[in-house]
């Protein structure tokens, strides 16, 4: 009787089993799911790449300060290690950015008719992971943006080799252009929805050629410290190969009629909370810089920019806040400082309406930028031409990206000259350096990123340190520490890794940072 009901029961599930198993794949298939992708769909989202956190790599290198020490505002102000003030570069470059660029290059794959496409994703990339690297040391590089290909733990790989992998990838990725294959038109940079759309491939190569060797410059400068004659070599290869020339080359992405990014509303939101910090505003107050109108501003209520459209930008009432003091300090009206107003304190924040604004311009690689390391590897007698050209050159072009922002209007040429004229501006042989990575520093004002690396690479512009207290050792954050995730969820990389540079801690250095 058992043998009976088993068999019967086998039957029907067998019976059961070859229904289901009719029309499984059409049944069990969302017809609405993408199936598959443009790999330059890809490439154009990850163009959009992290330039570094407000409350992060702005507020080391004393852009910005919060001086409220509680809650989610504690962190790089008090020099405190928190992680979620310091995962925004990992958490914005991985997950997107790198495995889109990863993902479009496995579709592409290694013999692909699309050589302009994949050079171009390749430049990307490396510019992303130099970013990366700049900021953690070593972090998973050759393995990472596989999940695909099942690769979950990706091994921490050692940054100076990383470094090495990508010179060489933007080296083999600029020799590979090719003027009679493919055209990109979703480059946002040069495409043809761009602000200054190439009409060619050819034209569209020229300009990527140009991003490239610049991206290749800053390669080579970040190698000063560790290996001078490297850093020499690889300049000189950026220089021959033709660098940015003008604005025109820049690579950005301008937003408008209705098209905001993310980071620059949590910029607005953030200027509610945080200030300009005193030796960024001291260094506009006493030179005069021209785009401080765009840049500063003193809003009724610092608790509530947005109800304030028309903020003082007058230079000689802007005030920024001291670095290591608490909001309780600042605020006593019968204390040293400025004390309050409104909701906030009596200083100057960043201007909501301009360089603030949520339709800001995102300024990735720039003619400004090119320029003044230039100037500095002239400066050094690496590269010819003349320092003080490329420095005047390389503010110029700072200054008129302003027109670029909304509610500005170009800074005349008149107030260029007088500023370039100015002490603490005017070009001086002997003070080439710090002059030259001082104007950096301002010129990445909205680059936290290369702002914080060419600080700790430069050691311009002469800052003090946050003494709040002795966490640092009375110096500087050295790098960013791993997301807390990363101890668990791929332990035994990260351990390897944090191991490596010498534990997963703010004082530890990127290879290209030595003492």
């Amino acid at each position: 009787m058992k043998i009976i009901k088993y068999s019967i029961f086998f039957s029907a599930a067998l019976l059961f089993a070859t229904g289901c198993d009719k029309d499984f794949i059409e049944v069990n298939t969302n017809p609405y799911a993408v199936s598959e992708i443009d790999p330059a769909l890809l490439f154009a989202g990850a163009q959009r790449t992290h330039l570094g956190t407000w409350s992060a790599e702005h507020t080391i290198v004393q852009h910005f300060v919060c001086p409220y020490n509680t809650g989610a505002n504690l962190g790089f102000n008090f020099n405190e290690d928190i992680d979620l003030i310091c995962n925004p570069k990992w958490d914005q470059s991985y997950p997107t950015t790198i495995r889109n660029l990863v993902q479009a290059m496995n579709i592409l794959g290694d013999d692909t008719e699309r050589i302009n496409l994949m050079s171009m994703i390749r430049i990307w990339k490396a510019q992303t992971f130099m970013g990366v690297v700049d900021e953690y040391g070593d972090v998973p590089y050759f393995n990472a943006g596989k999940a695909v290909q099942l690769e979950y733990f990706p091994a921490y790989d050692d940054d100076a080799a990383i470094y090495e992998d990508l010179y060489k990838e933007i080296k083999e990725a600029l020799a590979a252009f090719n003027t009679s294959a493919d055209y990109v038109p979703e480059d946002l940079f040069y495409g043809k929805n761009s602000l200054s759309p190439a009409a060619d491939a050819p034209a569209q190569i020229a300009k990527w050629k140009k991003l490239g060797n610049s991206l290749l410059l800053r390669l080579g400068m970040r190698y000063t410290k560790v290996n001078p004659g490297k850093a020499e070599s690889i300049v000189k290869e950026a220089v021959a190969g033709g660098v940015m020339t003008s604005n025109a080359d820049n690579a950005y992405v301008k937003y408008g009629n209705g098209a905001v990014h993310a980071d620059n509303n949590n910029l607005r939101n953030f200027s509610q909370f945080n200030y300009a910090a005193e030796p960024f505003v001291d260094q506009l107050k006493t030179t005069n810089d021209p785009r401080a109108q765009y840049i500063l501003a003193t809003f009724q209520d610092p608790g509530a920019v947005v109800n304030d459209t028309d903020p003082d930008t007058e230079l000689a009432n802007q005030f920024g806040v001291p670095i290591g003091k608490t909001s309780i300090e600042l605020g006593d009206p019968n204390g040293p400082y400025r004390g309050a107003r409104g909701a906030g304190l009596n200083y100057s924040q960043m201007n909501i309406w301009i360089v603030a604004s949520p339709s800001a311009p995102e300024f990735y690689v720039t003619y400004a930028q090119t320029s003044l390391l230039l100037a500095e590897a002239a400066a050094r007698g690496w590269v010819d031409g003349d320092a003080q050209t490329y420095y005047e050159e390389g503010i110029k072009a700072d200054i008129d990206t302003y027109s670029f922002y909304p509610q500005a209007t170009p800074i005349a040429e008149e107030a260029i000259d007088i500023y370039l004229a100015e002490p603490g501006v005017a070009f001086d042989e002997a003070n080439a350096l710090e002059l030259i990575n001082t104007q950096y520093w301002v010129v990445n004002l909205r680059n936290g990123t290369e702002a914080y690396a060419n600080f700790r690479r430069s050691g311009y512009p002469v800052l003090s340190p946050n003494l709040f207290n002795t966490k640092l050792n009375g110096g500087f954050a050295r790098r960013m520490s791993f997301p807390d995730r990363e101890a668990s969820a791929n332990a035994e990389s990260y351990a390897g890794g944090a191991a490596a540079i010498g534990g997963d801690n703010l004082l530890s250095r990127v290879f290209w940072d030595i003492q």
